[in-house]
């Protein structure tokens, strides 16, 4: 990717108006199918969940399940958006993934399991070991590849992998937890006392304890997605994948597992010994992820500099959080909510445009670079003359500018 000639600012000044069209995000290509495909699945999906919540015919249950279950969402759900910083997803993508895990991804595994039970008559405790874990993860991991084929664009890495991952896995965990702590506020059927004692000690153990248990899962499925979108070769984009939802299979079987053979003895074994150490290690490698991402868009965008698509003064307040964060409030400062809306805008794009000639860099461009590449500067040089940055004297590591 290169330019026609070297990109310089000229002065700015705060805008009072901004054309609308430069404010308006293109459209991706896929959006109706991917539309038609995901919205059928969740009208189906939440008959189906409709259906079986409203079954128990006990309200109460279901007030107090609900109520629990939505009490671990907000702090999980806002794990996963503190590492989608660089690039944040759309928030409607984004809940489209929750709604998938809720609604979707809850309904077919039902349906499945319910299937096996009547066909195969599969013990319980196998049902938990092997078939939840087959039928589950590969109904929250649909969703992923779903994204892949119809919004490539969407998914850059394993961030990204990760974070979607991770939303389906939240609202699956949302929904099971109503059914779990509802039948657990009912008791009986190997449910114990029931009352709002039993429910709340259930929710100690899979609200408190292991919240990010399903996320965990089928993160993995994540990962693999990630790491095929930027592989090289055609044997990782295909393997990798696969290595992934086998990886959340495994996890979330043995997790499972724990708990239905040997009596139960074996859970608080496996969750110190297993369920904890992962939780860290993904954790971490997600963070370092981030760290990583961080370095590529600075080494990116610098070389985007260098052929003159951007000015080379702005990477710092392009990448580094405080610096953005910084900037944005210096234009609002200055020019009010549009001046800081054009700020966002011009961020948002130029990081795009990173993501995309590091592709480049590492010669795995999409066949559509030229035009998708072209398309972008074409909107930051529409943008940049709305756009005013803190003056020079200002470190761009400073995050504290008001």
């Amino acid at each position: 990717m290169s330019g026609d000639k070297a990109f310089a600012p000229g002065p700015w000044a705060p805008p009072a108006t901004v054309p609308p069209a430069l404010l308006r995000r293109p459209r991706r290509r896929g959006n109706t199918v991917f539309v038609a495909v995901v919205s059928c699945a969740m009208l189906l999906g939440a008959a189906v969940m409709g259906l079986a919540l409203l079954s128990t015919d006990a309200p109460s249950a279901l007030a107090v399940g609900v109520v629990l279950a939505a009490l671990p969402v907000g702090p999980v759900i806002a794990a996963f958006l503190w590492l989608d910083r660089y690039e944040p997803e759309p928030v409607p993508l984004l809940a489209t993934a929750f709604g998938w895990g809720a609604l979707v991804a809850t309904a077919a595994a039902l349906i499945v399991q319910l299937l096996d039970r009547a066909v195969l008559s599969t013990p319980d405790s196998w049902t938990g070991a092997v078939v939840a874990p087959v039928t589950e993860e590969g109904a929250k991991g649909l969703f992923i590849f779903l994204l892949v084929w119809f919004r490539r664009r969407v998914i850059d890495g394993v961030l990204d992998g990760i974070v979607y991952a991770g939303m389906v896995g939240v609202g699956f965990a949302f929904t099971e937890n109503i059914l779990y702590l509802g039948r657990a506020y009912m008791g009986g059927d190997g449910a114990g006392a029931g009352g709002l004692g039993s429910a709340t000690a259930l929710f100690v153990i899979r609200g408190v304890f292991s919240p990010f248990a399903h996320p965990l899962f089928t993160a993995f499925i994540g990962v693999g997605v990630g790491v095929a979108v930027v592989a090289r070769t055609r044997r990782w984009r295909l393997l990798a994948p696969v290595l992934g939802y086998v990886a959340a299979v495994v996890a979330h079987g043995s997790w499972n597992g724990s708990a239905s053979f040997s009596g139960g003895r074996l859970f608080v074994l496996t969750y110190l010994s297993a369920m904890v150490p992962a939780f860290l290690l993904l954790a971490g490698f997600a963070v370092w992820a981030r760290y990583r991402e961080g370095r590529m868009l600075t080494r990116s965008l610098t070389d985007c500099a260098r052929r003159g698509l951007i000015d080379g003064a702005e990477v710092p307040w392009l990448v580094r959080l405080p610096a953005r964060r910084a900037s944005r409030r210096f234009a609002r400062a200055q020019g009010g909510a549009v001046a800081e809306k054009v700020m966002r805008e011009y961020q948002q794009q130029a990081v795009e445009l990173g993501f995309l000639h590091d592709r480049y860099l590492r010669g795995t461009a999409p066949a559509d670079l030229g035009q998708r590449g072209a398309a972008m500067v074409q909107r930051l040089r529409g943008l940049r003359p709305y756009v005013g940055f803190p003056p020079p004297g200002v470190p761009a590591s400073w995050g504290t500018f008001r």
